[in-house]
Order: C-alpha cells, then structure tokens, then sequence
C-alpha cells in the first residue's frame, strides 16, 4: 500500500539543525537541574512504605516457627514459585499432633514476581514482603531461597495474636491424640 505524503518538508526540516538545537536546549537545560542518581551501594534507595521487596519467612518472638506448612501461599502463588514439603513434630515434641511445620520451605527468585500474594493469605503470618531489594546470585541454584535463607531475611516479628499463651489453650480435657488412641477410646467409651 502506497502512503500519501500530506506537505513537503520544509527547508529547516531537512536540514535537521532545527531539531539537534532544539535536542541540545533540553539537555543544557538537565545539566543545571538537582540530579536523580544515588551513589549504590554506599548510598540506598528510600522506597515508600507500601513497598514490595524480598518474601521472607519470620519467627515469632521466642524463636518458633510461625509457618505450619498449610500449601496456601504455594497455591496461590500465580509463577508458582513457592514450593513447600511439611513435615510432622517427632512423637516427644509438645507440638506434635497439634500442626505441622515446612520440613523444606523454597522460593525460586528467577520467577517470583513480587506480588504479596503470599503474604495476604498466610493465616499465620509468617510469611512478609521484606524491605530488602538487592537480590543476586552468580548461579541459577543460588537463586533458590531455602528456609534458612527466607528466614535469615526475615528474622524475627512481634507476634501479637500468641496462639500457644496459655490463655488461649482450651481445657486440659481436651486434648490432642493419636488415630489410634482415638479409636480406643471410642470403643471403650460408654453406649458402644
């Protein structure tokens, strides 16, 4: 298809000094202006308050995990970046048959996209978008955030709601057992 030229260029027009002037005008103009550049890494970025940076698992005050391993933040994650396997407490722990915990915890870097999705569905609120930004790595496996990583990000947060204060533990009546036990228990309860 042929286009149609609406007007001749004009003599200025095909010179093009009128149009490098007028390109140098505005880069004099530049040259005298307050600069945008820091001086990385010496100097850092100040982002707002509602910024994104780095997911990154947190502890709560003494020490424990917060996540309980509930596959929420993997399946809501959209690159599927998040991959969690849980595990149980071992038999003589005080939390086993109470909740599970993420026996391995991993955040692929190269596809996450930042979105805070994870972090608005955790029920525990374990997991938060960090205020850290510089994200590098020299290999591909490197870019793999294991547990230990994420929580060497996050580190450690107030936990204000104390699931486990005694306070809020029910009666002692009501208590955590095995399959096993249960079924034993029912058949020895009254009525059967």
């Amino acid at each position: 298809m042929k286009v149609k030229r609406i007007a001749k260029l004009s003599l200025g027009d095909r010179l093009y000094l009128p149009s490098i002037l007028s390109g140098m005008i505005v880069t004099f103009k530049h040259i005298f202006r307050k600069k945008d550049t820091i001086q990385y890494p010496e100097q850092e970025h100040r982002f707002g308050d509602r910024y994104r940076g780095v997911p990154a698992l947190v502890k709560d005050q003494e020490g424990r995990e917060k996540c309980v391993a509930c596959y929420m933040c993997q399946f809501v994650c959209p690159p599927l970046a998040i991959s969690i396997e849980a595990a149980e407490y071992p038999a003589g722990h005080r939390l086993h048959q109470i909740e599970k915990y993420p026996e391995k915890f991993d955040i692929n870097m190269l596809r996450c996209i930042y979105c805070g999705l994870c972090e608005e569905v955790c029920p525990e609120e374990a997991i938060f978008m960090s205020r850290t930004y510089a994200v590098v790595g020299r290999s591909r496996a490197l870019m793999i955030f294991n547990k230990e990583k994420l929580y060497e990000i996050g580190g450690t947060r107030q936990d204000d709601i104390r699931k486990w204060a005694p306070e809020h533990k029910g009666p002692d009546s009501r208590s955590h057992l095995d399959g096993k036990d249960l079924a034993a228990r029912a058949a020895h309860a009254p009525g059967h």
